[in-house]
């Protein structure tokens, strides 16, 4: 069995020594753990087809079989993504917030890493390499522990990166890898305070927390949530409905992707009928609450409505519709059903998305946009390590500065305290 003090032990050495890394040599690094997945494409997708297999014999769900897939398009964008942050700016060594102080003391803060960051995902292979070029540009070690479903594509995935930091003569403990798929080891994990600085875990509910609550480490709490769109009477239906299907159908399975959908009394009537023609060649199962169900009934994919669906991510072609009577209903709804992760308001009125924005508990809130911007790479961010749902230290999608802090650099001409 894996020994998890020992793997933390050596991943908090090796983030010390990752620590005087320049960017220089960091960037040289990432560039070759890109060219390194992109020359064993086919080894790893060989890899990747047998796991899938695996899995739909298995009786996998279907969300998250589809979050184990790689093709061609998601490769792409999980090495180009290595790619764009060697591009970025280091974010360590940053200096701000300078003052000279009246006794001559003269301070600044300087960003440094967290230290060892310890990742807690599901079936998403993609976020292996995502973390690791991440830590490693904000020089963190960081130690990985996938979902089983994903071993043994996460496996060559970081075995293809550990040749690349031996090329390098970096310390292969920078990216470490649970590869043991005991589940006590979660929880062994989560003990280990002595060098593990931060723990992510990126799945569902259930996931997050257990790690809440059994953890001795700071755990960043993110990627769950219930996200909604609201529909407000002076939006352009027209303009609405391509908007409320991509955050639908573009990638269900996706965190982000829309699960209840709040449209405004007075616009259902004709928003509804035509937004349901769009969702059917989808084949979108759809859950009418209340006053929508009339509105629905003839739709094929109607499915029975409870009120415990307000509270379900549904990570499927599967939706809530419900009536409101304004934009101060559609926020009480947000707060009452833990609208934390991505929300949305379809308007043309200023104030009513104003309200909404200010309202809203969520880490993104849009305007007239689809909830699906919410990513590292579409912020223009790289990658992201997770999209956190917490209020302290970070929210949204976490990426460099993220895994940063800072610490006040002190400077005295042989300063004595009076």
């Amino acid at each position: 069995m894996t020994d998890i003090k020992e793997l933390a032990k050596g991943a908090y050495i090796a983030a010390d020594a990752l620590s005087y890394l320049d960017t220089d040599a960091k960037n040289r690094i990432l560039l070759d753990i890109a060219r390194s997945l992109r020359e064993s494409k086919s080894e790893i997708f060989a890899v990747n087809r047998a796991e899938v297999e695996r899995a739909v014999s298995n009786g996998l769900d279907q969300a998250l079989t589809d979050r184990l897939t790689l093709n061609d398009s998601r490769f792409e964008e999980m090495v180009s993504g290595v790619e764009k942050v060697a591009s970025l700016s280091d974010p360590v060594g940053r200096i701000y917030d300078g003052v000279t102080l009246p006794n001559g003391l003269r301070l600044y803060k300087k960003s440094v890493p967290l230290g060892v960051v310890g990742v807690i995902y599901e079936s998403r292979p993609n976020v292996t390499v995502d973390i690791a070029a991440l830590c490693l540009k904000s020089s963190n070690a960081c130690i990985l522990r996938c979902g089983s479903e994903a071993l043994h594509t996460c496996a060559k995935l970081h075995e293809i990166m550990s040749r690349a930091l031996l090329r390098n003569g970096i310390d292969q403990h920078v990216i470490s890898f649970v590869d043991d798929q005991d589940r006590s080891l979660v929880r062994e994990m989560l003990k280990q305070n002595q060098y593990i600085d931060v723990i992510i875990p990126r799945g569902g509910e259930k996931l997050q927390r257990m790690c809440q609550e059994q953890s001795s480490i700071p755990v960043i709490i993110g990627g769950f949530g219930i996200s909604h769109i609201f529909a407000d009477d002076s939006c352009d239906p027209v303009r609405a409905i391509p908007v409320i299907v991509n955050a639908k159908v573009q990638k269900p399975s996706a965190c982000n992707a829309l699960d209840t959908l709040l449209v405004h009394r007075k616009i259902a009537p004709e928003l509804i009928p035509a937004l349901l023609e769009q969702l059917c060649l989808h084949n979108v199962k759809v859950h009418a609450h209340g006053d929508a169900l009339p509105l629905c009934q003839d739709y094929p994919y109607l499915e029975q409505a409870t009120a415990a669906d307000f509270d379900r991510e549904f990570l499927a072609l599967e939706m809530n519709i419900s009536l409101v009577d304004d934009v101060r209903e559609a926020a009480l709804h947000l707060r009452e059903h833990r609208a934390s992760h991505s929300d949305a308001i379809l308007t043309d009125s200023k104030s009513n998305a104003d309200y909404f924005c200010a309202r809203a508990g969520s880490a993104c809130v849009y305007v007239n946009a689809s909830t699906r911007f919410t990513d590292g790479g579409q912020f223009g961010l790289g990658a992201e390590v997770a999209i956190s749902t917490q209020k302290l230290h970070v929210r949204g999608p976490m990426a460099l500065d993220a895994l940063t802090t800072y610490q006040y650099v002190c400077q005295g001409d042989y300063l004595a305290r009076t």
